[in-house]
């Protein structure tokens, strides 16, 4: 029965691959928008991070463009400027917690090369960065060490 889950699973990720995975698109924006905004201020630099880091995931890149990355970390960005919206970006990383371990520290990374951009990692960007690892089961220090 092994052989035929695994064969399963994988026609599930081709699947995806060309219908488009939403919950990682939406995950992975917004895990970068939250620490894009944890100091209050929108930096290009770190934009710039998080569209490059989107679009060379696997995941991402196979289903989605360029424009359609730009379209919904913009949409997440808008959403983390209020204390309701960063929530509402906190449940969109945690509808894929059950996801492989792979995709999960995709997320985390992604938010975590954002933070690192522009001479490491703030106070504020560790406290966004403890909040993600948490939401996906991660350990923060060895994703970072």
């Amino acid at each position: 029965m092994g052989l035929l889950q695994d064969a399963l699973t994988r026609f599930g990720r081709v699947v995806k691959s060309y219908a488009g995975d939403t919950a990682f698109l939406h995950a992975a924006c917004s895990a970068a928008a939250n620490v894009i905004l944890a100091d209050a201020e929108i930096d290009e630099d770190e934009i710039e991070i998080a569209l490059t880091d989107l679009g060379n995931n696997p995941i991402l890149h196979k289903s989605y463009g360029v424009l359609k990355l730009e379209q919904e970390l913009y949409e997440a960005i808008a959403r983390a400027k209020s204390r309701a919206g960063r929530m509402e970006n906190v449940r969109y990383v945690a509808a894929i917690a059950d996801r492989p371990l792979e995709q999960r520290q995709d997320i985390f990374l992604i938010a975590a090369d954002v933070a690192d951009q522009g001479g490491g990692i703030n106070a504020l960007e560790h406290k966004v960065l403890d909040e993600l690892a948490e939401t996906l089961g991660l350990e923060k220090a060895t994703l970072l060490g």
